[in-house]
């Protein structure tokens, strides 16, 4: 069941600078282009997809927003600190709002899983989150925003396989509470969102049988779009959730409201 799509009021993030990590494509896509729909200026992060990256801004660039794509590491502390300073200067000297959209998502059974796996997933899905979120808020302190980590459902409902993800996951929403903690009194709101199983080309044919159960769980009958995840952000980073912070939002499409006994 595919729900209509709803034409969404333009102009609820006019006037601000928002950062995007990982916004080659899937979710970090959707995220950047609901941005830009709503009217933020929009800088793209990427590592690798300089492609895919330069398609989204095209994407952006249709909907009327001005854009920039950014390279970098975020393994890399440093990386991440010049990937703010370079997106609030290309900004006017102002960001206003960070999505760390960013991570990796491997499987490894748990007793075969070596030290270097669990680290690469460590540092590139926590350690990134903490280092562009601290160099962001050296630029948000003096206006203040809004920093959204993309976490997980399973943060709290782990899948077999994942156990170096779903605790990345665990300590992103974990970090947000935390830094919603501290920088509040400095106007800065962080927040998590968690995603359910959200549809990206071919995953129907690598996962069938993933995706019929998936849908059979979930109430509202299907998979999440880009989109959806999208549209969280912008609400978390919008005046409409001016008094939100250190809240988890679950967009899942129900699953996890599902008894599992």
């Amino acid at each position: 069941m595919t729900p209509p799509e709803h034409p969404r009021p333009p102009g609820l993030l006019d006037g601000q600078i928002a950062l995007v990590t990982g916004a080659g494509g899937g979710i970090g896509r959707g995220i950047a282009l609901r941005f830009a729909e709503h009217g933020a200026a929009v800088a793209l992060h990427c590592r690798t997809s300089v492609a895919a990256a330069r398609e989204t801004a095209r994407q952006a660039g249709d909907a009327g927003a001005r854009t920039v794509v950014l390279q970098a590491d975020l393994t890399d502390e440093d990386a991440c600190r010049r990937l703010v300073r370079e997106a609030a200067e290309w900004g006017g000297g102002r960001l206003t709002a960070l999505v760390n959209n960013a991570g990796v998502q491997p499987t490894r059974a748990l007793p075969e899983m070596t030290a270097g796996e669990w680290r690469e997933v460590v540092d590139t899905n926590v350690s990134s989150v903490f280092s562009c979120t601290r160099a962001a808020a050296e630029v948000m302190r003096e206006q203040g925003g809004s920093v959204t980590h993309i976490a997980s459902i399973e943060a709290s409902r782990p899948a077999p396989d994942h156990a170096h993800y779903s605790a990345s996951k665990a300590a992103v929403v974990m970090h947000a509470r935390s830094a919603a903690l501290e920088y509040g009194p400095l106007g800065i709101r962080v927040n998590t969102v968690s995603p359910g199983l959200v549809h990206r080309e071919g995953l129907e044919d690598a996962w069938p049988d993933g995706v019929r159960r998936w849908r059979e769980a979930a109430p509202l009958g299907r998979l999440g779009r880009p989109q959806d995840i999208g549209d969280a952000c912008v609400f978390l980073a919008s005046p409409l959730a001016s008094w939100v912070t250190g809240h988890d939002l679950v967009v899942d499409g129900g699953v996890s409201a599902r008894s599992t006994w």
